[in-house]
């Protein structure tokens, strides 16, 4: 199997409130937007918030994170707090090194920011380097 592209599908319960968020507050870029979705760039990925097929018996939460890199995470959540978004839990350096801080979309979708220190394995290369 080839895999030429991916991309994280969220199908929120209020797609408005969940599309400000990812915009206005995360500030992503758009993509592309269709009738009832928008796709955002998410550094290497790409983020759809799909308006259409959530069915009422879907599962409440989402069992995952968006893991989403930055350049500095103190001062990412610095800007998120003075746009009002609540913190779930501040930065802080995880026992495999790196730096990271938790936030939440508006129904509860766990975001990890992360920042991947100039010593971390991830910023040369090496095989097998976790986080």
């Amino acid at each position: 199997m080839d895999i030429l592209s991916s991309r994280i599908i969220l199908r929120p319960a209020n797609y408005e409130q969940t599309l400000v968020f990812y915009r206005d507050a995360l500030g992503l870029a758009i993509a592309r937007e269709y009738p009832g979705g928008t796709v955002f760039f998410a550094g290497q990925s790409l983020l759809e918030v799909a308006g259409h097929h959530r069915g009422d018996d879907a599962p409440a939460g989402f069992a995952g994170a968006l893991w989403l890199q930055v350049r500095h995470v103190g001062n990412a959540i610095a800007d998120l707090a003075e746009r009002g978004i609540e913190i779930d839990r501040l930065p802080q350096r995880e026992p495999w090194g790196l730096l990271e801080a938790w936030v939440h979309d508006p129904d509860g979708v766990p975001i990890v920011l992360v920042e991947v220190p100039s010593e971390h394995p991830l910023r040369h290369g090496s095989p097998g380097s976790g986080g």
